[in-house]
């Protein structure tokens, strides 16, 4: 052994990001409702959920995201009303209108090579506005949101690392080449 402190396994996410001002409205719904990671989570639509990342696995990960951008043009998303997971999930969560089947094809881009992972649920894009608090609080995120909407261009991802005091940071945009 070298005696020099070996890199540690990381926490990565790739995600769309909500662009402002729609995400600081819904960081702000979501502090209302009481979700203690409002502010610990950035508002976003996953393509690739929580995926430990082996020491040295970054500059491989990175390619293949730049691949998967190279390939990828930009796409409008419609965000429009709310629904559940529930009883599988606390969970409620404002839904895609358009945009769906972009963002499935752009998830199963990403989660191939040295991103492959099996998923535990069907994937299902959607941007979380309460998880993890009271079932009032889940029942009020989905009536006070049910008729809010928003539409943004999706120009390319971001990924996302975990940091050790569980906030997600953005730690390289990506951007489509089509």
């Amino acid at each position: 052994m070298s005696g020099e402190p070996s890199e540690p396994l990381r926490t990565i996410g790739v995600s769309v990001p909500v662009p402002d001002p729609h995400a600081a409205e819904l960081t702000a719904w979501r502090d209302e409702f009481g979700d203690p990671l409002a502010h610990a989570i950035p508002p976003h639509i996953t393509l690739l959920p929580p995926f430990p990342l082996a020491p040295g696995a970054l500059p491989a990960a990175r390619d293949h995201l730049e691949a998967v951008a190279a390939a990828g043009a930009p796409f409008d998303v419609h965000l429009r009303g709310t629904a559940t997971f529930r009883p599988v999930s606390p969970v409620v969560f404002v839904q895609l209108a358009r945009g769906i089947s972009e963002c499935e094809l752009l998830q199963a881009a990403i989660r191939t090579g040295p991103l492959a992972a099996e998923i535990t649920f069907p994937y299902h894009p959607h941007v979380t506005v309460a998880h993890d608090v009271e079932d009032a609080a889940l029942d009020r995120a989905e009536l006070v949101l049910r008729d809010w909407e928003a539409t943004f261009t999706v120009k390319g991802f971001s990924l996302y690392e975990h940091g050790a005091d569980g906030v997600w940071r953005p730690r390289e945009d990506f951007t489509f080449q089509q």
